[in-house]
Protein backbone atom coordinates (compact mmCIF):
# COMPACT_ATOMS: atom_id res chain seq x y z
CA UNK A 1 0.00 0.00 0.00
CA UNK A 2 1.21 3.72 -0.91
CA UNK A 3 0.99 5.53 2.33
CA UNK A 4 1.26 8.32 0.85
CA UNK A 5 -1.77 8.20 -1.22
CA UNK A 6 -4.16 6.83 1.37
CA UNK A 7 -5.22 7.47 4.95
CA UNK A 8 -3.33 4.29 6.50
CA UNK A 9 -3.90 4.28 9.94
CA UNK A 10 -7.54 5.05 12.03
CA UNK A 11 -7.50 6.63 15.43
CA UNK A 12 -7.49 10.03 17.10
CA UNK A 13 -4.16 9.20 18.63
CA UNK A 14 -1.05 11.35 17.27
CA UNK A 15 1.42 9.54 15.43
CA UNK A 16 4.65 9.41 17.64
CA UNK A 17 6.80 11.56 16.50
CA UNK A 18 10.70 10.88 15.44
CA UNK A 19 12.43 14.02 17.30
CA UNK A 20 13.25 13.95 21.09
CA UNK A 21 12.50 17.44 20.97
CA UNK A 22 9.03 16.84 19.88
CA UNK A 23 8.31 14.68 23.06
CA UNK A 24 9.00 17.20 26.02
CA UNK A 25 6.52 18.50 27.53
CA UNK A 26 5.61 21.99 27.87
CA UNK A 27 4.61 21.24 31.27
CA UNK A 28 5.54 19.06 34.10
CA UNK A 29 2.93 16.71 35.04
CA UNK A 30 1.72 13.58 33.08
CA UNK A 31 3.99 12.24 30.19
CA UNK A 32 2.62 10.97 27.26
CA UNK A 33 6.37 10.18 25.97
CA UNK A 34 8.58 8.59 28.55
CA UNK A 35 12.05 8.27 26.78
CA UNK A 36 15.04 6.49 27.59
CA UNK A 37 18.94 7.89 26.90
CA UNK A 38 21.27 5.03 24.92
CA UNK A 39 23.55 3.74 27.25
CA UNK A 40 25.70 3.96 23.59
CA UNK A 41 25.53 4.37 19.87
CA UNK A 42 22.95 6.20 17.47
CA UNK A 43 19.56 6.19 16.43
CA UNK A 44 19.73 7.05 12.36
CA UNK A 45 16.42 8.70 10.77
CA UNK A 46 14.93 8.21 7.09
CA UNK A 47 14.85 6.60 4.02
CA UNK A 48 17.76 7.96 2.99
CA UNK A 49 19.81 7.29 6.07
CA UNK A 50 18.68 3.53 6.15
CA UNK A 51 19.44 3.39 2.21
CA UNK A 52 23.05 4.65 3.13
CA UNK A 53 23.59 2.26 6.05
CA UNK A 54 22.43 -0.91 3.85
CA UNK A 55 23.90 -0.49 1.21
CA UNK A 56 27.43 -1.84 1.97
CA UNK A 57 25.43 -4.95 2.15
CA UNK A 58 25.08 -7.44 -0.98
CA UNK A 59 22.76 -9.93 0.27
CA UNK A 60 20.23 -8.75 2.55
CA UNK A 61 17.10 -10.05 4.66
CA UNK A 62 14.32 -7.41 5.02
CA UNK A 63 12.17 -9.70 7.35
CA UNK A 64 9.77 -8.19 9.95
CA UNK A 65 5.91 -7.96 11.52
CA UNK A 66 2.89 -8.50 9.24
CA UNK A 67 1.93 -4.96 10.76
CA UNK A 68 4.67 -2.91 8.31
CA UNK A 69 3.61 -1.32 5.29
CA UNK A 70 5.45 -3.50 2.80
CA UNK A 71 4.57 -2.00 -0.73
CA UNK A 72 5.96 1.10 1.18
CA UNK A 73 8.86 0.31 1.86
CA UNK A 74 10.06 -1.56 -0.89
CA UNK A 75 9.15 1.22 -3.33
CA UNK A 76 10.67 3.84 -0.10
CA UNK A 77 13.70 1.95 0.26
CA UNK A 78 14.80 0.77 -3.22
CA UNK A 79 14.19 4.11 -4.83
CA UNK A 80 16.60 5.32 -2.20
CA UNK A 81 18.40 3.04 -3.03
CA UNK A 82 18.72 3.92 -6.79
CA UNK A 83 19.65 7.45 -5.65
CA UNK A 84 22.64 6.56 -4.68
CA UNK A 85 23.67 4.19 -7.62
CA UNK A 86 22.82 0.72 -5.92
CA UNK A 87 20.77 -2.10 -8.14
CA UNK A 88 19.51 -4.35 -6.19
CA UNK A 89 17.16 -7.55 -7.13
CA UNK A 90 14.23 -8.10 -5.21
CA UNK A 91 12.66 -10.99 -3.58
CA UNK A 92 9.33 -10.89 -1.82
CA UNK A 93 9.00 -13.30 0.98
CA UNK A 94 5.27 -14.20 0.35
CA UNK A 95 6.16 -15.96 -2.64
CA UNK A 96 7.27 -18.72 0.28
CA UNK A 97 4.07 -18.36 1.92
CA UNK A 98 1.03 -21.19 1.98
CA UNK A 99 -1.52 -20.16 0.29
CA UNK A 100 -4.64 -18.68 2.14
CA UNK A 101 -6.76 -21.29 2.08
CA UNK A 102 -4.10 -23.57 3.51
CA UNK A 103 -3.62 -21.32 6.26
CA UNK A 104 -6.91 -20.95 6.89
CA UNK A 105 -7.44 -24.41 7.53
CA UNK A 106 -4.25 -25.06 9.55
CA UNK A 107 -5.55 -21.93 11.98
CA UNK A 108 -9.51 -23.15 12.02
CA UNK A 109 -8.98 -24.95 15.01
CA UNK A 110 -7.42 -21.87 17.16
CA UNK A 111 -9.73 -19.40 16.06
CA UNK A 112 -13.49 -21.52 15.98
CA UNK A 113 -15.93 -19.33 15.62
CA UNK A 114 -16.47 -17.02 18.78
CA UNK A 115 -16.09 -13.20 17.80
CA UNK A 116 -13.88 -12.89 20.42
CA UNK A 117 -11.97 -15.81 21.48
CA UNK A 118 -9.58 -18.21 20.22
CA UNK A 119 -6.86 -20.72 21.51
CA UNK A 120 -2.95 -19.52 20.87
CA UNK A 121 -1.25 -20.83 18.04
CA UNK A 122 1.71 -22.90 19.40
CA UNK A 123 3.45 -22.80 15.89
CA UNK A 124 6.33 -20.52 13.80
CA UNK A 125 6.45 -18.22 11.09
CA UNK A 126 7.80 -21.80 9.30
CA UNK A 127 4.16 -23.43 9.86
CA UNK A 128 3.03 -20.14 7.57
CA UNK A 129 5.61 -21.62 4.87
CA UNK A 130 5.05 -23.78 2.13
CA UNK A 131 7.89 -26.06 1.60
CA UNK A 132 8.16 -26.40 -1.99
CA UNK A 133 7.16 -22.69 -2.61
CA UNK A 134 10.13 -22.22 -0.36
CA UNK A 135 12.68 -24.23 -1.69
CA UNK A 136 11.63 -22.68 -5.30
CA UNK A 137 12.07 -19.21 -3.81
CA UNK A 138 15.54 -20.18 -2.26
CA UNK A 139 16.70 -21.36 -6.03
CA UNK A 140 15.68 -18.59 -7.99
CA UNK A 141 17.18 -16.07 -5.21
CA UNK A 142 20.84 -18.40 -5.22
CA UNK A 143 21.02 -17.94 -8.78
CA UNK A 144 21.18 -14.47 -8.31
CA UNK A 145 24.46 -13.30 -8.94
CA UNK A 146 24.52 -9.34 -8.35
CA UNK A 147 23.25 -8.13 -4.87
CA UNK A 148 19.30 -9.10 -3.32
CA UNK A 149 16.93 -8.19 -1.24
CA UNK A 150 14.31 -10.32 0.01
CA UNK A 151 11.88 -8.35 1.96
CA UNK A 152 8.61 -9.56 4.14
CA UNK A 153 7.97 -11.99 6.88
CA UNK A 154 9.93 -14.63 7.18
CA UNK A 155 12.63 -13.15 4.79
CA UNK A 156 14.93 -14.57 7.30
CA UNK A 157 13.81 -18.38 6.79
CA UNK A 158 14.74 -17.38 2.64
CA UNK A 159 17.40 -16.07 3.12
CA UNK A 160 19.43 -17.08 6.12
CA UNK A 161 23.00 -16.00 5.74
CA UNK A 162 21.89 -12.24 4.77
CA UNK A 163 22.12 -9.33 6.20
CA UNK A 164 19.44 -9.24 8.54
CA UNK A 165 17.18 -6.50 9.39
CA UNK A 166 13.97 -6.79 10.97
CA UNK A 167 10.94 -4.10 10.47
CA UNK A 168 9.09 -3.52 14.16
CA UNK A 169 5.31 -1.91 14.54
CA UNK A 170 3.89 -0.90 17.64
CA UNK A 171 1.22 -3.19 18.51
CA UNK A 172 -1.07 0.10 18.77
CA UNK A 173 -0.24 1.37 15.81
CA UNK A 174 -0.95 -2.19 14.07
CA UNK A 175 -4.68 -2.34 15.53
CA UNK A 176 -5.04 1.53 14.02
CA UNK A 177 -3.59 0.35 10.89
CA UNK A 178 -6.39 -2.84 10.76
CA UNK A 179 -9.12 -0.74 11.51
CA UNK A 180 -7.74 1.46 8.36
CA UNK A 181 -7.99 -1.72 6.56
CA UNK A 182 -4.14 -0.99 5.15
CA UNK A 183 -2.50 -4.20 6.33
CA UNK A 184 -3.61 -7.70 6.13
CA UNK A 185 -2.81 -10.51 8.96
CA UNK A 186 0.31 -12.79 8.47
CA UNK A 187 0.04 -14.64 5.03
CA UNK A 188 -3.64 -12.91 4.40
CA UNK A 189 -4.35 -11.67 1.44
CA UNK A 190 -6.48 -8.97 2.44
CA UNK A 191 -7.72 -6.99 5.59
CA UNK A 192 -10.54 -8.14 7.48
CA UNK A 193 -12.56 -6.27 9.88
CA UNK A 194 -10.91 -4.96 12.68
CA UNK A 195 -12.08 -6.93 15.27
CA UNK A 196 -11.53 -10.14 13.60
CA UNK A 197 -8.20 -9.24 12.63
CA UNK A 198 -7.84 -8.62 16.86
CA UNK A 199 -8.54 -11.50 17.31
CA UNK A 200 -6.10 -13.00 14.51
CA UNK A 201 -3.05 -10.97 15.91
CA UNK A 202 -3.89 -12.14 19.92
CA UNK A 203 -3.99 -15.44 19.32
CA UNK A 204 -2.07 -16.08 16.45
CA UNK A 205 0.57 -13.59 14.58
CA UNK A 206 1.74 -11.86 17.82
CA UNK A 207 2.64 -15.45 19.33
CA UNK A 208 4.25 -16.12 15.94
CA UNK A 209 5.72 -12.85 15.48
CA UNK A 210 7.07 -12.87 19.46
CA UNK A 211 8.83 -16.47 18.91
CA UNK A 212 10.41 -15.00 15.75
CA UNK A 213 12.11 -12.30 17.14
CA UNK A 214 13.42 -14.35 19.71
CA UNK A 215 14.88 -16.49 17.88
CA UNK A 216 16.13 -13.87 15.19
CA UNK A 217 17.61 -11.35 17.88
CA UNK A 218 20.83 -12.54 18.47
CA UNK A 219 20.98 -11.98 14.57
CA UNK A 220 19.60 -8.79 13.92
CA UNK A 221 22.29 -6.33 11.99
CA UNK A 222 19.88 -3.54 11.80
CA UNK A 223 16.70 -2.93 13.69
CA UNK A 224 13.94 -0.46 12.35
CA UNK A 225 11.16 1.25 13.85
CA UNK A 226 8.42 1.85 11.01
CA UNK A 227 5.39 2.89 13.13
CA UNK A 228 6.74 5.83 10.63
CA UNK A 229 6.32 4.40 7.12
CA UNK A 230 8.37 7.87 5.26
CA UNK A 231 10.62 8.83 8.20
CA UNK A 232 11.67 5.09 9.84
CA UNK A 233 13.92 5.23 12.87
CA UNK A 234 17.05 2.11 13.40
CA UNK A 235 19.91 1.36 14.91
CA UNK A 236 22.50 -1.53 14.58
CA UNK A 237 21.40 -4.73 16.19
CA UNK A 238 25.09 -4.44 18.55
CA UNK A 239 23.56 -0.79 19.78
CA UNK A 240 19.66 -2.41 20.35
CA UNK A 241 20.88 -5.88 22.33
CA UNK A 242 23.06 -3.25 24.87
CA UNK A 243 20.48 -0.83 25.18
CA UNK A 244 18.27 -4.10 26.40
CA UNK A 245 20.93 -5.08 28.84
CA UNK A 246 21.00 -1.77 29.77
CA UNK A 247 16.79 -0.97 30.34
CA UNK A 248 16.86 -4.51 32.11
CA UNK A 249 18.89 -3.25 35.03
CA UNK A 250 17.33 0.09 35.87
CA UNK A 251 14.31 1.41 36.60
CA UNK A 252 12.10 2.62 33.39
CA UNK A 253 8.50 3.60 31.92
CA UNK A 254 7.15 1.97 28.84
CA UNK A 255 5.24 3.98 26.62
CA UNK A 256 1.00 4.34 27.60
CA UNK A 257 -1.23 4.40 24.97
CA UNK A 258 -5.22 5.56 25.54
CA UNK A 259 -8.55 4.45 24.15
CA UNK A 260 -12.01 5.49 24.11
CA UNK A 261 -14.50 3.08 24.77
CA UNK A 262 -18.37 3.02 25.29
CA UNK A 263 -18.62 3.60 29.06
CA UNK A 264 -15.25 5.72 29.17
CA UNK A 265 -14.86 9.31 31.17
CA UNK A 266 -13.44 12.84 31.20
CA UNK A 267 -10.70 12.19 34.04
CA UNK A 268 -7.94 11.21 31.98
CA UNK A 269 -9.06 13.70 29.05
CA UNK A 270 -8.69 16.12 32.50
CA UNK A 271 -5.82 15.27 34.12
CA UNK A 272 -3.40 14.28 31.00
CA UNK A 273 -3.24 17.16 29.11
CA UNK A 274 -1.28 16.35 26.36
CA UNK A 275 -4.35 13.96 25.18
CA UNK A 276 -5.61 14.73 21.79
CA UNK A 277 -9.41 16.33 23.19
CA UNK A 278 -11.14 15.57 20.16
CA UNK A 279 -11.84 11.99 21.33
CA UNK A 280 -15.21 11.42 22.40
CA UNK A 281 -13.96 10.36 26.09
CA UNK A 282 -11.25 7.99 27.41
CA UNK A 283 -11.92 4.25 28.62
CA UNK A 284 -8.31 3.10 29.39
CA UNK A 285 -4.50 4.06 29.71
CA UNK A 286 -2.84 0.95 28.42
CA UNK A 287 0.24 1.95 31.16
CA UNK A 288 1.71 -1.87 31.55
CA UNK A 289 0.22 -4.20 29.17
CA UNK A 290 3.58 -5.79 28.01
CA UNK A 291 2.29 -7.69 25.08
CA UNK A 292 0.90 -4.50 23.39
CA UNK A 293 3.30 -1.88 25.08
CA UNK A 294 6.41 -0.70 23.72
CA UNK A 295 9.74 1.48 25.20
CA UNK A 296 10.64 4.91 23.84
CA UNK A 297 14.47 5.24 23.71
CA UNK A 298 16.58 8.10 21.93
CA UNK A 299 20.15 9.34 20.89
CA UNK A 300 21.11 12.16 19.46
CA UNK A 301 17.96 13.95 18.90
CA UNK A 302 16.44 11.10 17.35
CA UNK A 303 14.18 8.82 19.03
CA UNK A 304 13.03 4.41 18.14
CA UNK A 305 9.96 2.37 19.94
CA UNK A 306 11.48 -1.07 21.26
CA UNK A 307 8.87 -3.71 21.81
CA UNK A 308 8.42 -5.15 25.07
CA UNK A 309 8.63 -8.31 23.59
CA UNK A 310 12.26 -7.59 22.87
CA UNK A 311 13.71 -7.07 26.22
CA UNK A 312 11.87 -9.88 27.60
CA UNK A 313 13.04 -12.12 24.71
CA UNK A 314 16.69 -11.34 25.86
CA UNK A 315 16.48 -9.78 29.33
CA UNK A 316 13.60 -12.07 31.06
CA UNK A 317 16.16 -13.13 33.91
CA UNK A 318 17.01 -10.06 34.47
CA UNK A 319 13.69 -8.81 34.59
CA UNK A 320 12.09 -11.63 36.59
CA UNK A 321 15.12 -13.04 38.42
CA UNK A 322 14.13 -16.55 39.56
CA UNK A 323 10.31 -16.08 38.75
CA UNK A 324 11.80 -16.71 34.77
CA UNK A 325 11.33 -20.44 36.24
CA UNK A 326 7.52 -19.69 36.18
CA UNK A 327 6.57 -16.87 33.44
CA UNK A 328 9.95 -17.71 30.82
CA UNK A 329 9.20 -14.38 28.90
CA UNK A 330 6.07 -13.24 30.07
CA UNK A 331 6.12 -10.20 32.18
CA UNK A 332 3.42 -11.44 34.14
CA UNK A 333 1.85 -8.22 35.82
CA UNK A 334 -0.09 -5.35 33.94
CA UNK A 335 -1.01 -1.90 35.13
CA UNK A 336 -3.89 -0.10 33.35
CA UNK A 337 -6.40 2.82 34.23
CA UNK A 338 -10.68 2.50 33.83
CA UNK A 339 -12.07 5.93 33.80
CA UNK A 340 -15.53 6.10 33.93
CA UNK A 341 -16.20 10.15 35.50
CA UNK A 342 -18.66 11.35 33.78
CA UNK A 343 -19.35 7.70 31.72
CA UNK A 344 -20.84 4.49 32.91
CA UNK A 345 -20.37 1.46 34.74
CA UNK A 346 -18.07 -1.49 33.32
CA UNK A 347 -19.94 -4.34 31.79
CA UNK A 348 -21.03 -6.64 35.01
CA UNK A 349 -18.58 -9.49 34.41
CA UNK A 350 -16.34 -12.13 35.57
CA UNK A 351 -13.02 -13.58 34.55
CA UNK A 352 -12.05 -17.26 33.90
CA UNK A 353 -10.73 -20.27 36.12
CA UNK A 354 -7.09 -21.56 35.47
CA UNK A 355 -7.90 -24.77 34.64
CA UNK A 356 -10.47 -22.92 31.56
CA UNK A 357 -8.41 -20.46 30.57
CA UNK A 358 -5.55 -23.26 29.77
CA UNK A 359 -8.15 -25.66 28.72
CA UNK A 360 -9.83 -23.18 26.25
CA UNK A 361 -7.44 -20.69 25.10
CA UNK A 362 -4.02 -21.97 25.95
CA UNK A 363 -3.29 -19.21 28.26
CA UNK A 364 -0.50 -20.07 31.32
CA UNK A 365 -2.26 -18.32 33.94
CA UNK A 366 -5.54 -16.37 34.32
CA UNK A 367 -6.92 -12.65 34.74
CA UNK A 368 -6.70 -12.27 38.38
CA UNK A 369 -7.49 -8.63 39.32
CA UNK A 370 -7.54 -5.67 41.83
CA UNK A 371 -9.06 -2.76 41.47
CA UNK A 372 -7.20 0.41 43.14
CA UNK A 373 -9.48 3.73 43.34
CA UNK A 374 -7.16 6.27 42.27
CA UNK A 375 -9.85 8.77 42.66
CA UNK A 376 -13.37 9.04 42.89
CA UNK A 377 -16.94 10.74 42.65
CA UNK A 378 -19.03 11.38 46.21
CA UNK A 379 -20.98 7.91 46.40
CA UNK A 380 -19.06 6.25 43.41
CA UNK A 381 -18.98 2.43 43.80
CA UNK A 382 -17.65 -0.94 42.69
CA UNK A 383 -19.66 -4.18 42.03
CA UNK A 384 -18.28 -7.40 44.01
CA UNK A 385 -19.73 -10.33 44.96
CA UNK A 386 -23.91 -12.02 45.26
CA UNK A 387 -25.79 -10.99 47.95
CA UNK A 388 -26.20 -13.26 50.78
CA UNK A 389 -29.50 -14.18 49.59
CA UNK A 390 -28.91 -14.39 45.73
CA UNK A 391 -30.39 -16.70 43.72
CA UNK A 392 -28.57 -17.72 41.35
CA UNK A 393 -30.87 -19.87 38.52
CA UNK A 394 -33.20 -16.26 38.94
CA UNK A 395 -29.65 -14.19 38.13
CA UNK A 396 -29.60 -16.90 34.73
CA UNK A 397 -32.73 -16.12 33.84
CA UNK A 398 -32.53 -12.53 34.52
CA UNK A 399 -29.60 -12.07 32.29
CA UNK A 400 -31.06 -14.43 29.17
CA UNK A 401 -34.22 -12.63 29.41
CA UNK A 402 -32.49 -9.29 29.21
CA UNK A 403 -29.98 -10.84 26.49
CA UNK A 404 -32.91 -11.87 24.03
CA UNK A 405 -35.50 -9.17 24.96
CA UNK A 406 -33.45 -6.05 25.26
CA UNK A 407 -34.83 -5.34 29.04
CA UNK A 408 -32.85 -3.97 32.03
CA UNK A 409 -31.17 -6.59 35.17
CA UNK A 410 -31.84 -5.13 38.76
CA UNK A 411 -28.22 -5.36 39.21
CA UNK A 412 -29.05 -4.60 42.61
CA UNK A 413 -30.87 -7.76 43.49
CA UNK A 414 -28.10 -9.82 43.04
CA UNK A 415 -25.10 -8.64 43.02
CA UNK A 416 -23.31 -6.34 46.28
CA UNK A 417 -22.17 -2.88 45.89
CA UNK A 418 -19.05 -1.58 48.21
CA UNK A 419 -18.44 2.57 48.44
CA UNK A 420 -15.42 3.15 46.26
CA UNK A 421 -12.92 5.87 47.73
CA UNK A 422 -9.80 7.07 47.01
CA UNK A 423 -7.26 4.62 48.05
CA UNK A 424 -9.95 1.69 48.44
CA UNK A 425 -8.66 -1.92 46.58
CA UNK A 426 -11.05 -4.66 45.92
CA UNK A 427 -9.45 -7.90 44.89
CA UNK A 428 -11.31 -9.72 42.32
CA UNK A 429 -10.14 -13.43 42.25
CA UNK A 430 -10.92 -15.14 38.72
CA UNK A 431 -14.66 -16.15 38.83
CA UNK A 432 -15.59 -13.59 41.15
CA UNK A 433 -18.31 -11.07 39.84
CA UNK A 434 -17.58 -7.65 39.32
CA UNK A 435 -17.39 -4.11 37.68
CA UNK A 436 -16.24 -0.40 38.44
CA UNK A 437 -19.27 1.92 38.50
CA UNK A 438 -19.84 5.76 37.33
CA UNK A 439 -17.53 8.00 38.99
CA UNK A 440 -14.26 6.00 39.29
CA UNK A 441 -10.75 6.03 38.58
CA UNK A 442 -9.77 2.67 38.47
CA UNK A 443 -5.98 1.30 38.47
CA UNK A 444 -6.46 -1.51 37.26
CA UNK A 445 -3.60 -4.23 38.96
CA UNK A 446 -3.91 -7.55 37.47
CA UNK A 447 -2.02 -10.89 36.21
CA UNK A 448 -0.78 -10.00 31.90
CA UNK A 449 -4.11 -11.58 30.20
CA UNK A 450 -6.39 -8.89 29.43
CA UNK A 451 -8.79 -9.79 26.85
CA UNK A 452 -11.01 -12.45 28.78
CA UNK A 453 -13.55 -10.42 30.06
CA UNK A 454 -16.84 -12.58 30.14
CA UNK A 455 -19.57 -10.08 30.23
CA UNK A 456 -22.73 -11.26 31.56
CA UNK A 457 -24.73 -7.69 31.61
CA UNK A 458 -24.14 -4.53 30.13
CA UNK A 459 -26.62 -2.28 30.79
CA UNK A 460 -28.18 -2.65 27.24
CA UNK A 461 -25.91 -0.39 25.61
CA UNK A 462 -23.97 -0.43 22.22
CA UNK A 463 -20.75 0.16 21.47
CA UNK A 464 -19.03 3.47 20.13
CA UNK A 465 -20.05 1.91 16.87
CA UNK A 466 -23.50 1.98 17.44
CA UNK A 467 -23.83 -1.93 17.69
CA UNK A 468 -24.57 -3.57 20.68
CA UNK A 469 -21.49 -5.09 22.53
CA UNK A 470 -20.96 -8.83 22.79
CA UNK A 471 -22.03 -10.96 25.80
CA UNK A 472 -20.27 -13.77 26.85
CA UNK A 473 -23.34 -14.92 29.18
CA UNK A 474 -22.21 -19.03 29.11
CA UNK A 475 -18.26 -18.67 29.37
CA UNK A 476 -19.21 -16.48 32.20
CA UNK A 477 -21.71 -18.48 33.85
CA UNK A 478 -19.37 -21.97 33.72
CA UNK A 479 -16.54 -19.89 35.54
CA UNK A 480 -18.66 -17.82 38.08
CA UNK A 481 -17.66 -18.20 41.90
CA UNK A 482 -21.34 -18.45 43.47
CA UNK A 483 -19.50 -18.98 46.94
CA UNK A 484 -18.18 -15.32 46.57
CA UNK A 485 -21.08 -13.72 48.77
CA UNK A 486 -22.92 -11.53 51.71
CA UNK A 487 -19.99 -11.13 54.25
CA UNK A 488 -17.41 -13.28 53.10
CA UNK A 489 -17.17 -10.90 50.17
CA UNK A 490 -15.90 -7.66 52.49
CA UNK A 491 -13.34 -9.91 54.69
CA UNK A 492 -11.88 -11.42 51.84
CA UNK A 493 -11.96 -8.83 49.30
CA UNK A 494 -11.88 -5.84 50.64
CA UNK A 495 -8.30 -5.30 52.41
CA UNK A 496 -7.59 -2.82 54.96
CA UNK A 497 -4.54 -1.79 54.90
CA UNK A 498 -2.12 -2.41 57.80
CA UNK A 499 1.25 -1.07 58.36
CA UNK A 500 3.75 -3.65 58.66
CA UNK A 501 7.43 -1.58 58.96
CA UNK A 502 8.09 2.07 59.80
CA UNK A 503 11.48 4.47 59.75
CA UNK A 504 12.15 7.83 59.86
CA UNK A 505 10.14 9.87 57.56
CA UNK A 506 8.25 6.61 55.88
CA UNK A 507 5.82 4.05 56.39
CA UNK A 508 4.96 0.75 54.51
CA UNK A 509 1.54 -0.75 54.44
CA UNK A 510 0.57 -4.23 53.22
CA UNK A 511 -2.92 -4.39 51.07
CA UNK A 512 -2.57 -8.36 51.21
CA UNK A 513 -3.85 -9.85 47.76
CA UNK A 514 -5.83 -13.57 48.13
CA UNK A 515 -4.42 -16.82 47.71
CA UNK A 516 -5.29 -16.57 44.19
CA UNK A 517 -2.80 -13.98 43.26
CA UNK A 518 0.40 -14.24 42.71
CA UNK A 519 1.46 -10.79 43.07
CA UNK A 520 1.51 -8.89 46.22
CA UNK A 521 0.87 -5.09 46.71
CA UNK A 522 2.44 -2.27 49.59
CA UNK A 523 1.66 1.17 49.66
CA UNK A 524 4.67 3.17 50.18
CA UNK A 525 3.91 6.70 52.55
CA UNK A 526 7.38 8.82 52.19
CA UNK A 527 8.00 12.41 53.50
CA UNK A 528 11.17 11.96 52.66
CA UNK A 529 13.17 8.82 51.42
CA UNK A 530 12.84 5.37 51.43
CA UNK A 531 15.34 2.62 50.22
CA UNK A 532 13.98 -0.41 48.74
CA UNK A 533 15.70 -3.89 47.67
CA UNK A 534 13.91 -5.67 45.33
CA UNK A 535 14.62 -9.27 46.75
CA UNK A 536 14.52 -11.05 43.49
CA UNK A 537 11.06 -9.63 41.85
CA UNK A 538 10.48 -7.02 39.54
CA UNK A 539 8.51 -3.89 41.51
CA UNK A 540 5.82 -2.23 39.64
CA UNK A 541 5.55 1.68 41.00
CA UNK A 542 2.70 4.00 40.90
CA UNK A 543 2.44 7.47 42.14
CA UNK A 544 -0.86 7.63 43.42
CA UNK A 545 -0.48 10.70 45.97
CA UNK A 546 1.52 13.66 45.26
CA UNK A 547 2.87 15.37 42.40
CA UNK A 548 6.55 13.79 41.93
CA UNK A 549 8.62 11.88 43.20
CA UNK A 550 12.19 10.60 42.25
CA UNK A 551 13.74 7.31 41.96
CA UNK A 552 17.31 6.34 41.85
CA UNK A 553 18.92 3.35 41.00
CA UNK A 554 22.60 4.55 41.54
CA UNK A 555 22.73 6.55 38.50
CA UNK A 556 21.34 9.57 39.78
CA UNK A 557 17.62 10.34 40.46
CA UNK A 558 14.83 10.07 37.45
CA UNK A 559 11.72 12.49 38.26
CA UNK A 560 8.38 10.85 37.73
CA UNK A 561 4.87 12.59 37.57
CA UNK A 562 1.43 11.70 39.65
CA UNK A 563 -0.39 8.70 38.21
CA UNK A 564 3.39 7.73 35.75
CA UNK A 565 3.89 4.00 36.15
CA UNK A 566 7.40 2.71 36.69
CA UNK A 567 8.90 -0.68 36.19
CA UNK A 568 11.94 -1.68 38.46
CA UNK A 569 13.80 -4.83 37.17
CA UNK A 570 14.80 -7.49 40.10
CA UNK A 571 18.18 -6.80 38.68
CA UNK A 572 18.17 -3.32 40.05
CA UNK A 573 18.37 -5.32 43.47
CA UNK A 574 17.80 -1.42 45.11
CA UNK A 575 16.44 1.48 44.74
CA UNK A 576 15.30 4.82 46.57
CA UNK A 577 12.09 6.35 46.39
CA UNK A 578 12.48 10.59 47.51
CA UNK A 579 9.14 12.43 47.86
CA UNK A 580 9.43 15.81 45.46
CA UNK A 581 8.06 18.86 47.46
CA UNK A 582 6.69 19.84 50.70
CA UNK A 583 4.60 17.15 50.95
CA UNK A 584 4.17 13.12 51.41
CA UNK A 585 3.78 11.00 48.95
CA UNK A 586 2.05 7.96 48.33
CA UNK A 587 3.64 5.01 46.13
CA UNK A 588 1.62 1.45 45.37
CA UNK A 589 3.84 -1.09 44.81
CA UNK A 590 3.09 -4.08 43.01
CA UNK A 591 5.59 -7.60 43.29
CA UNK A 592 5.61 -10.98 42.67
CA UNK A 593 5.01 -13.54 45.81
CA UNK A 594 7.72 -15.38 46.94
CA UNK A 595 7.75 -18.93 45.40
CA UNK A 596 7.62 -20.62 48.47
CA UNK A 597 4.69 -18.28 49.58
Amino acid sequence: MDFSATVYRKTGQPLAPGEAEALRPNHDGYRLWPTHRLPEGEILRGMDALAGYLVQHRRIALDGVAAVLWTSIEKGLGAALSKRGASYAWFNSRDAFASPDVLDAMLAPYLGDDPLFGRRFEGTIDDFLDQGRLRDLKARVAEQQGPLIVVGPGAASVLPDGYLVFFDVPKNEAQYRSRAHSIANLGAERPVAASAAYKRNYFVDWPVQRRMLASLLPDIGCIVDAQRPADPSFCEGDTLRRTLRHLAQRPFRVRPWFEPGAWGGTWLKRRIPDLPQNEVNYAWSFELITPENGILVEANGAVMELSFDLLMAQESERVLAGHVRRFGQDFPIRFDFLDTFDGGSLSLQCHPRTEYIEREFGEPFTQDETYYILDAKPGAQVYLGFRERADHGAFERALRESAELHVPVDVDEFVQSHPARPHDLFLIPHGTVHCAGEGTLVLEISATPYIFTFKLYDWLRVGLDGKPRTLNIDRALANLDTSRRGEAVTRDLVPVARTIARGDGWVIEHLPTAPEHFYDIHRLVIDDELSIATDGSCHILSLVEGARMCIDAGDGPQPYRYAETVVVPAATERYTVRAVGETSIKVLKAFLKDDRD
